[in-house]
């Protein structure tokens, strides 16, 4: 079984650079998802309160047989609980759904700017208090662009442990990324295939077939050797093993530029733009 690699985290926390995310898996089918992939050898999980299957990923965990500091777990506040005590319900709400007392890590799911007169650092300073509690052992936040951290790091104590943004070669997402890595808050990418997008690129097919390998793993591949998490979403445990065997083989010279020019800036998103997103679930 692969060795997945760990990032240190702002707060001396680490995370596994790889995992497994449960978006859309329907919460009904999300426990045996999430088994097979413990049994592939995932370590770290991926879930939201707006997935509605926080549940299975708990009840996954516990028939595992693992210890639950074997399994390391992320959720996010859903977007209609920004107000300091909605999210502290919501957070309880959260930790009920999985059976457990802490997380390893929670996140506001979306900035809202728009809503809830843009203030997301009441939410924020909120989110301090589940990390000084020990409930959550890190913080951060989701779909952040470089404005909203800044204010943050004007108006709050601590600095997001992590910016979970969509980031892939065709929206690699520079300004934020870089952001983040002068200021030591980690990237994780969400969509890293662009919701597979990118496989059929001639770029990606052809270093793919020049290395032996399929082109999910060369662009996963790609985000490992950038030092961004990936967590890729697949029910099919054959996928889930190819997305998972990424770390007995490495990009060549040249490939990593030859990918990079991939870039497509906005044009390339495939989800809202956290600036205008406002969708607050009925």
């Amino acid at each position: 079984m692969s060795t997945v690699p760990t990032i240190e985290l702002n707060d001396g926390n680490t995370i596994p650079q790889l995992g497994f995310g449960v978006f859309q898996i329907d919460p009904g089918e999300t426990a045996e998802a999430v088994a097979e992939a413990l049994r592939v050898g995932y370590r770290h999980i991926d879930t939201a309160e707006m997935y509605g299957n926080e549940e299975g990923v708990g009840e996954a965990i516990r028939a595992s047989g693992l210890d639950r500091s074997e399994v390391y777990v992320t959720s996010k506040l859903n977007n209609g609980y920004h107000e300091p005590d909605d999210a502290r319900r919501a957070f309880e709400g959260t930790l009920e759904a999985l059976g457990f007392d802490y997380v390893d890590l929670f996140l506001i799911h979306w900035p809202l700017p728009t809503l809830y007169d843009g203030d997301y650092v009441s939410t924020w300073k909120t989110l301090e208090e589940f990390k000084a509690e020990g409930r959550s052992r890190s913080i951060g936040v989701s779909n952040f662009e470089a404005a909203h951290l800044e204010r943050l790091a004007a108006e709050a104590d601590v600095v997001p442990a992590v910016n979970q943004i969509e980031l892939h070669p065709y929206l690699q997402n520079r300004e934020v990324d870089s952001y983040g890595r002068e200021h030591g808050i980690a990237t994780q990418a969400w969509s890293p295939i662009a919701q597979g997008a990118v496989l059929d690129d001639p770029v990606i097919t052809e270093i793919a077939e020049r290395l032996g390998r399929t082109p999910a793993q060369v662009v996963l591949r790609w985000h490992i050797e950038r030092g961004n998490i990936v967590f890729p979403k697949s029910t099919t445990p054959e996928r889930m093993r190819e997305n998972f065997e990424l770390f007995d083989f490495e990009l060549e010279p040249g490939d990593h530029e030859a990918i990079d020019a991939l870039d497509r800036g906005e044009e390339g998103r495939t989800g809202p733009h956290p600036d205008s997103f406002a969708y607050v679930p009925g």
